[in-house]
């Protein structure tokens, strides 16, 4: 049962989003990997991969047709797919605080508060790692080692182990 706790409840920046937001979100929440490309087209954002400065992992902007997200291509797949999410979530959570554009380095670190970097982070992981799809599918895990556990779900949803040992409440 500790293996669940952290995924009891839904992050608390979910409840934050409007309820058109949430479904719009839940349709994709069916299955892992979550299409998080398909979630940022139906909240109308635009995906680049791009050869970004070193240290930078992605940027959120507005565009003439509303906002593009730049993702580093040189990051692995599912370090570009946490990016992505959490670029969605400053989109979802902090647009008032786009400007001109957030860029968050490695650390998803940027010019907002650790707060709000601690914010996108969660409901990222809202996003890439639903509460209740993971719970079904760790249930389906329940004999493994924790650790072949948390290998087999991350690469099941297409994150990084430490995404998913964090998500789990493992760390």
């Amino acid at each position: 049962m500790v293996i669940l706790i952290g995924i009891i409840m839904k992050a608390l920046e979910w409840a934050r989003l409007s309820p058109d937001y949430q479904q719009k979100i839940e349709q994709f929440h069916g299955a892992a990997p979550v299409r998080i490309g398909s979630i940022a087209d139906a909240l109308g954002l635009k995906i680049k991969a791009a050869t970004m400065p070193p240290g930078v992992s992605g940027e959120i902007r507005p565009s003439a047709s509303g906002y593009i997200i730049r993702v580093n291509r040189h990051d692995s797949p599912a370090r570009q797919r946490f990016t992505v999410a959490h670029e969605v979530a400053h989109f979802l959570l902090h647009r008032e605080f786009i400007g001109s554009g957030i860029s968050d380095d490695a650390l998803y670190r940027s010019n907002l508060s650790d707060q709000k970097e601690a914010e996108a982070n969660r409901l990222a992981a809202e996003l890439l790692m639903p509460r209740q799809l993971l719970s079904v599918e760790a249930q389906k895990r329940s004999g493994l080692p924790p650790d072949e556990k948390v290998r087999a779900l991350a690469e099941d949803f297409g994150v990084s182990e430490i995404a998913m040992s964090i998500r789990l409440g493992m760390r």
